[in-house]
This record gives structure tokens, sequence and C-alpha cells, in this order.
């Protein structure tokens, strides 16, 4: 069996290499203007999207990337002040990561290996320690992983939490105290202009998980929500306008940010709901073998009445993953009658029934997480298949062909839904407690929207959400290699789309960066 691939990449002189040029967008002219804010204190309170994250981590070289500080720079000529972020100064070998003691608990940020032709994470160890505490508040207080009301948490940053999943590491590494809040430490700041970006994560977790969450909709107790859950709306709206109250208390103005409709950025529509070529299956042998299986499958479903949840592979075009759907009505018993009847497979009866119960092929409305790519087509390591003879592992272990892919790696349809919905009710939040308070809005899900199809920038650059196919788009794609946050083309592009806003709704005139003069996806030769 092949190895499902999604990036292929093309020959490349071994003089590419990391690209990491110095800020270049000089700023001289005299007629720059703050308008009706004031710069001189800028706080940026936020998750991953707002720290500089990228890659899969944080890592040093990164950081200087982060969105807030492309912006304090362009402050700078309109009265902006000192500006700092969480150091990274012990990432000595700029790989990224983390460690727990001597755990890693993080790993290394990821990077495209020429040699190999694919995204992977870099070969290092991690040497930023997650107990080198800094205890300081910054102007940066962006903290990967952090929902909205994680910014109002007492003790998500207790060191002592860490090992336990109840503090964030991140935010320990800044902490000001064990006990204190994000948000008391952002205020502590005595900003004078803010910008907001939290909230994705109420969503983005979940879509993370492939869905494994909970929709935690009349649920008002955050304290009882998993990690991958929903945040109940209710919820969402109290602790934003809580948060916002706290930014706004002492005359500060601000930008805030929508949420992106997270289904939309590469990490969900890179992987295709039908890689599986003849070619990728072994050729028209092992499909044809594949049928024996299938046909069988198909036959009692459609005596079932559920025919159309499989169809035989195809010999000269792409095939569809299979998956295991849990809102379908579960068969397993059924299934297990009927193959119990059948001269090969009836000593296998209950496990097939088990397996296939809840299984369907995939249709083109069905998202995979990125991560999907690395299993379909590997074994299966489910206790189901612990009990079938050697003999017949092979025909029943094959993630994505034979064996379905669990919920972790799909959004379906219902799935989607639920992000959608909440997303689409707190970005009605967000706009009308921002316009209670008069703040500018950044409309985040209608700009990374647009990048679907593809924006043009002011310096006539087409960008795209695509997914690197090879070293022909490189150049035109904002994300990172983890498919999820921007890289530093990306952040300045974010960067752009606030600074217009700021222009607008505070008469300010601020320059604007020129996306491409940074850095997009780091090769090397060799890892």
């Amino acid at each position: 069996m092949k190895k499902y691939q999604i990036i292929l990449l093309a020959a490349i002189a071994v003089g590419f290499s990391s690209c990491k040029p110095e800020f270049d967008d000089e700023i001289a002219s005299g007629t720059y203007t703050a308008g009706e804010a004031d710069f001189s204190r800028y706080v940026a309170v936020g998750n991953s999207l707002t720290s500089g994250y990228m890659d899969g981590t944080m890592y040093r070289s990164g950081q200087q990337y982060s969105f807030p500080n492309l912006l304090s720079k362009q402050f700078s000529v309109v009265g902006g002040g000192e500006f700092t972020q969480p150091s990274y100064a012990d990432d000595v070998n700029d790989v990224g990561g983390l460690l727990l003691g001597g755990n890693v608990i993080a790993q290394t940020r990821m990077i495209i290996n020429m040699s190999t032709g694919g995204p992977q994470n870099i070969v290092g160890t991690p040497t930023i320690q997650v107990g080198q505490l800094q205890a300081k508040a910054f102007n940066n207080m962006g903290v990967p992983g952090a929902k909205s009301f994680h910014l109002l948490a007492p003790g998500y940053g207790n060191l002592a939490g860490v090992a336990t999943g109840q503090s964030n590491p991140y935010f320990v590494r800044m902490a000001t105290s064990p006990s204190t809040t994000v948000m008391t430490d952002a205020m502590s700041m005595n900003p004078t202009f803010f910008t907001n970006w939290i909230g994705s994560n109420d969503v983005l977790a979940y879509a993370l998980s492939g869905g494994t969450g909970v929709n935690q909709q009349g649920n008002l107790n955050p304290a009882t929500y998993g990690g991958n859950d929903i945040t109940d709306p209710n919820v969402f709206a109290q602790v934003y306008s809580t948060i916002t109250n706290g930014l706004t208390a002492n005359g500060a103005k601000g930008v805030v940010a929508t949420i992106p409709y997270v289904t939309s950025i590469p990490h969900f529509t890179t992987v295709p709901y039908n890689p599986l070529t003849p070619e990728a299956l072994g050729g028209a042998a092992v499909v044809g073998q594949l049928n024996e299986l299938v046909g069988k499958l198909k036959g009692a479903l459609t005596y079932l009445g559920a025919g159309d949840r499989v169809e035989l592979f195809s010999t000269t075009g792409s095939n569809p993953l299979l998956i295991k759907d849990e809102t379908l009505p579960n068969l397993s018993n059924q299934l297990t009658a009927i193959f119990a009847q059948d001269p090969q497979f009836g000593p296998l009866a209950p496990i097939l029934g088990q397996i296939y119960g809840q299984a369907r092929h995939a249709k083109s409305d069905d998202l995979f997480v990125l991560g999907t790519s690395s299993v379909i087509g590997t074994n299966a390591s489910s206790p189901l298949l612990q009990n079938i003879p050697a003999q017949f592992l092979p025909m029943f272990n094959k993630m994505g062909v034979t064996f379905p892919l669990e919920d972790k790696y799909t959004l379906i349809p219902q799935e989607q839904e639920n992000i959608r919905v909440a997303t689409d009710v707190f970005n009605n939040t967000i706009r009308t407690v921002a316009a209670s308070k008069g703040l500018a809005v950044a409309d985040m899900n209608a700009i990374l929207s647009q990048l679907v199809s593809g924006i043009r920038v002011a310096d006539g650059q087409i960008y795209t959400a695509d997914y690197f196919k090879g070293l022909g788009n490189m150049n035109v794609v904002l994300f990172s290699l983890d498919g999820v946050h921007p890289n530093p083309r990306g952040y300045a592009f974010v960067s752009n789309e606030i600074i217009q806003v700021i222009n607008k709704h505070y008469k300010s005139n601020i320059p604007l960066l020129v996306p491409g003069n940074y850095p997009g996806v780091t090769i090397k030769a060799t890892n």
C-alpha cells in the first residue's frame, strides 16, 4: 500500500534555505498622523493568532512577525511607544517547542524538507523551559490556546497546573503571579490603544479535534467544559463584554477582530475526500481484492436499505475515504447477523459488524484535518482488530481504505454546521459589543474567507489560502505549515487589514506594510 502524500515539491537548487530578511518597510514621510487615537501604550490581547504562533509552535525568530509587533512598528511614527513581547531568548537553536522539566510537551516548528518533499518538524530538541518564569506583563498578551473565558481565569498561569491541564504553559512563562489573570496583567500596562482578537479557540478546538468535543450551548459553567468543546454563546457574550469593559475602562480606543470560519482555512481544506487513486491503492489487482470485501459489505448494506453508504472502488478514477459517521444509525448487530452466514467471513462477523456499523464513504461536503494525510493507508491499531487472524488482518486494517477513519480526522456536515452557527453568534456579539463602545471592527471572517479564492493587495500581488502545492505557489500563500496560523507574510497582511480599519475609523494616517517584503515558508535542503 503506497502511503498517501498531499505535497509534492519540484526539484530546487540546493542554495535555497530559510528566508529571514530584516524589516525593510522604511517609513520617512512626515504626513502620517494618529488621528483620534493615542498609540503611546499599545496592548494586544488574544490567543495564538496574536502571539506570533506559526508552523505549529512558538519560536524565537517567528515571534518577531506577530501582527502586534508589526503594528507597533507602524504606530511608532504616529506616537507609538515601546512594545514588549515575552522573551524567547531561551530558544537558543530557534526550533521552538516546549519543555516541562525534562519532558517535551510541544514539538519543534515545521519546515519543508527538500529531500523528502514535504513538511515535517525540524530536527532538534526544544530548549524553551515552561518553568523559566519571566513574571512580567507585556504589551503582547497573546496566549496560544486561550479561549475567551481563559483571559479572566485566575490560576491560568500557575506552573503547578500545567501537568494536569489546568493552566496554560505559555501564560505560565509570562504571568506576574500564579494567581493572576491575563486581563489583570494586560490592564497593568494601562493601554491607551488595544487590539482584541479572542474567540477563535472557542470553536477552533472543536474543529481541530474533528468534532469530538461537545457543543456546550446551554451550559453556563465553563469550568465543566472539555478542551475541545464549543463555548456557550451566553458565556461568550458575558466574557467578551467583561473583557471589553476592562480594556476601555480608562478611555482606551481599539480594534476588535471577528472570528474566521475556521473550516475555510488550509488545515481543513487541503486533504481531499477522494485521494485514493488506483495507483495509491496498489494497482488494479489490489483494487479487485478490495472490491471483494466492499462488494459483500455493500450487498449487506443494500439488504438493510443503506446500500448508498459505500461504493465499489474504481479502477480508473479517484476513490473516497472510508470514515465512521456517528450520526448514522448503528447497523452493527444487523451486519453481524448477515456476515455470520458468509462462508469466508462468518467467524469474523462480530468484529466486522462493529467495524462497519456506522461506516460510509466520504462525500465532497466532508472535511478532513491536515494530519489525516499521514495516516491514510497505514495500519490501524484499533482493539477491534486484535482478534482477527493474521491472514485476514491486511484485508481490514488499512486506515481510510478498509478501516474507517475515526471521528477525530473528519468534520462531517453536522459538525461543520455546529461551528458555523457558533461562529455567527460569537461574531454578532463582537460587533454588538464593539458598537456599544465605539470601537473599530476588523472583519477577519470576511477578509480571510476572501483568501479562499484569492485577494489582491495594494502592491498588485494576489494572495491565497491554499496550502503549499510546491514551489509554484509558495510565495503567495499566507498560511504557515500548520495550516491554521499565518506565516510572516500572512501576519503582515493581517496587520494591513487592521491598519486600514484604524485609518478609517479613527481618522488616522498610518503607513501600510508590504507583505512581499516578509518571508513565507521555511525550506531546507535536508533536515
